[in-house]
């Protein structure tokens, strides 16, 4: 048993464990509303639309983590602000949003001596360096998101089935959207310095993808999301360690593992349930 143990009793894993447990929570709070809504691409286009902020703040010396919000601010307001234009179709906006905050960050990297690194560094993070620090940030990221989850479960819930139902009974699906993409960008936000805005999807769409044909409410997705994401999150660590492999890369795809086996086993089911006919799972409005 000393193979699984034993790249845990370093201390720098120890917090690369400890930061991926909460990021897989924060991620499955916002995720979940995300693989609801079939949000995907928007998450890919706030992923890659703080790099903006995180490169000048890197620039001028400044904290990464300010400028990725001041970023993630700026694309909530602009997507919620196409969102509105008649004659744009959202995913036209959103695309147009995510290629000029990219090509807006690449330009202000390629001011920096160290372009490579500091790309690398945004794009893939190092879920290995996780401070103390980081630990606490993340605690408080994930205090937020569930504030906000709590708060907005009704709307965002009549948002992701029915919007005109949700405008029916007064519940602003305008207003309960622009918070959404204010938990997705926290969850972003929270995120990318740990696994980085290329991977962050994969513990943000994964695990809430993988969760969803066994869990019967989207408060079980999402604790059935967080699970899975703290399951890939060791996984990943304790593969990384003796492969010598990317710690946030391995963690992602054994993420993105699980959705595809998650997937093959309620398949399975799914053929053995048509030949001897039982109740399915049906996600329920809670």
């Amino acid at each position: 048993m000393e193979w699984l143990t034993a790249p845990f009793e370093v201390t720098f894993v120890q917090r690369a464990l400890w930061g991926g447990i909460l990021v897989s929570a924060i991620c499955a709070s916002a995720g979940t509303w995300v693989v609801l809504r079939g949000m995907a691409f928007l998450g890919d286009a706030m992923s890659h639309g703080l790099l903006p902020g995180v490169a000048l703040a890197a620039l001028l010396g400044g904290n990464l983590m300010v400028g990725a919000v001041v970023s993630a601010v700026v694309m909530t307001a602009g997507v919620t602000a196409l969102g509105r234009t008649p004659r744009l179709s959202q995913d036209t906006g959103i695309g147009l949003l995510f290629v000029g905050m990219l090509s807006l960050g690449v330009i202000i990297v390629s001011r920096s001596q160290s372009f490579a690194v500091d790309l690398t560094g945004f794009l893939f993070g190092d879920v290995l360096a996780v401070r103390q620090q980081d630990l606490l940030v993340l605690a408080a990221a994930l205090l937020a998101a569930l504030v906000v989850s709590v708060l907005g479960h009704r709307p965002f819930l009549a948002l992701a089935f029915d919007e005109r139902k949700a405008h029916t009974l007064g519940l602003r699906p305008r207003l309960a959207h622009a918070v959404l993409l204010g938990l997705l960008g926290l969850a972003i936000v929270a995120s990318f310095h740990i696994v980085g805005t290329l991977l962050v999807l994969g513990l943000l769409i994964a695990p809430p993808a993988a969760a969803l044909p066994w869990a019967r409410s989207v408060r079980g997705v999402m604790a059935l999301a967080a699970l899975l994401g703290a399951t890939a999150t060791f996984g990943g660590l304790l593969l990384s360690w003796h492969l010598s492999t990317a710690a946030g890369a391995t963690v992602a795809a054994l993420a993105v593992s699980l959705f595809f086996l998650s997937h093959m086993v309620s398949g399975l089911r799914d053929r053995r349930a048509r030949r001897t006919p039982a109740p399915a799972p049906v996600l329920e409005v809670d």
